[in-house]
């Protein structure tokens, strides 16, 4: 334990040319013999929203009985050992995505809950991801994080145009945030220190190490620390060293060829896909443990994707076996994927539930909503929605549990709920009627 009274800043980053990297929370960060809740190391909640594409199989998603003693269901399996955390919410509705173009419009109504007007500019913001940001991230360098496990825009229409398809965030209702998905820029945004895009990426070569340009000051830092800290501060340091040499050879797929970038073909050797997904989420997490920002939104493939899966032996493209017919072989393909999907969803919660982050753990501090904004993919309706929250939002969230709403409660009153349980008094959210009191 840091026993002086002297301390860290919470903001305290390590400093290099073109470099600035930020620190987990640490004990050098909280005066001696003071309670954690009167410093400024006190817990604030962090907010996720993980989206997936095509709904999700009901009898295979939504465990078969209520409150605490429920089963968890064949697709959520994989978020077994973190039942604590857990909170399933089962029979909301999104009216604001129904329409005749359900694949335009889906993406980008999940998060605000607001029915686009018939033109082809957007206007449906703020989303509720970008609501929190304003009141979690004041204090850090981000605003918010936007990334996605493919590119490409989705669906268009003519009524709606292309504004909805390709992101889930909306900063206001006209500004659609764009989500990133080359690794590279995810990882020099939230690591490089240039005035601009092309000033860091200039300044931190692929083949060099941001590592390498903050030493000294790291070095610095570690002999003023104590044990405990300086092994935190170690073992973080090589999360990122790992996660930069994951970018690093993501980035050398990318420039050779082969790989993702594939257009009209099936995208990548089996294990790529898996491996972006692990990457991108755990830049999310490094963003959390860094104090970059509080907030992310993660977009895990596009709408209307066709993409397969030679590694769960499917070669059906998503988007067309998503129109399943009620055929059990299509049915049980696309379980196979939505398990798949969040089995790579709870490795991320994994991550966040091993990273202490002051008190208790960044799983015990955050709140992630995921799930789809579509229900029964061959019917393009979206109702129930697919939903589970992961975290306990700094004691907030009662966690453990499966609640069910009774038939057409608003999805937006999970929204509106979320953003009181991480401290954001919201009134209202897109068509909400209430907060949900049982979470």
């Amino acid at each position: 334990m840091f026993i002086t009274k002297k301390h860290l800043s919470r903001r305290t980053v390590l400093k290099g040319a073109g470099a600035a990297v930020g620190l987990p929370l640490l004990d050098a960060m909280i005066p001696a013999g003071t309670a954690l809740a009167a410093t400024a190391a006190k817990p604030t909640p962090y907010m996720a929203c993980i989206y997936i594409p095509h709904g999700a199989v009901q009898d295979n998603w939504q465990p078969k009985a209520t409150g605490t003693s429920f089963e968890i269901s064949p697709i959520l399996k994989p978020l077994a050992p973190f039942r604590s955390h857990l909170t399933v919410v089962s029979g909301l509705r999104n009216k604001a995505a129904e329409s005749p173009a359900p694949h335009a419009i889906t993406p980008g109504t999940w998060l605000t809950a607001v029915h686009p007007p018939h033109q082809q500019a957007p206007d449906v913001g703020p989303s509720v991801d970008q609501v929190a940001a304003r009141l979690l991230s004041k204090t850090t360098p981000l605003i918010s994080l936007e990334v996605a496990g493919e590119g490409g825009g989705g669906a268009c229409d003519p009524d709606f145009g292309c504004g909805y398809s390709g992101t889930i965030a909306f900063r206001t209702a006209s500004q659609p945030l764009p989500m990133e998905q080359d690794p590279r820029t995810v990882f020099t945004n939230l690591f490089g220190e240039g005035d601009t895009m092309q000033e860091r990426a200039a300044i931190l070569k692929e083949d060099g190490s941001i590592l390498d340009f903050v030493k000294n000051s790291a070095d610095d830092l570690q002999r003023s620390l104590g044990p405990s800290d300086r092994r935190m501060v170690s073992d973080y340091l090589e999360s990122v060293r790992e996660v930069e040499r994951r970018v690093q050879g993501m980035q050398a797929k990318f420039a050779s060829g082969t790989g993702m970038k594939l257009p009209n073909a099936p995208q990548g050797i089996p294990d790529d896909y898996g491996k972006m997904l692990d990457l991108m989420f755990n830049m999310m997490a490094l963003s959390w443990q860094a104090n970059m920002t509080r907030v992310a939104t993660f977009m895990m493939a596009r709408e209307v994707t066709m993409r397969t899966f030679p590694n769960l032996s499917i070669t059906d493209a998503w988007h067309p076996l998503s129109h399943h017919g009620n055929d059990p072989d299509k049915l049980a393909k696309l379980t196979k994927i939505q398990y798949y999907m969040t089995d790579a969803f709870a490795r991320y919660v994994k991550r966040l539930a091993e990273t202490k982050d002051g008190d208790g753990t960044l799983l015990d501090h955050a709140l992630i909503l995921y799930g789809s904004d579509m229900a029964n993919s061959d019917m393009h309706n979206h109702d129930p929605l697919p939903q589970v929250l992961l975290g306990r939002a700094c004691g907030t969230v009662k966690g453990g549990q499966h609640v069910h709403y009774p038939q057409d409660t608003p999805h937006a009153n999970l929204l509106l709920t979320m953003l009181h349980r991480v401290g954001v008094p919201a009134k209202s959210h897109g068509d909400s009627t209430g907060e949900l009191s049982e979470i």
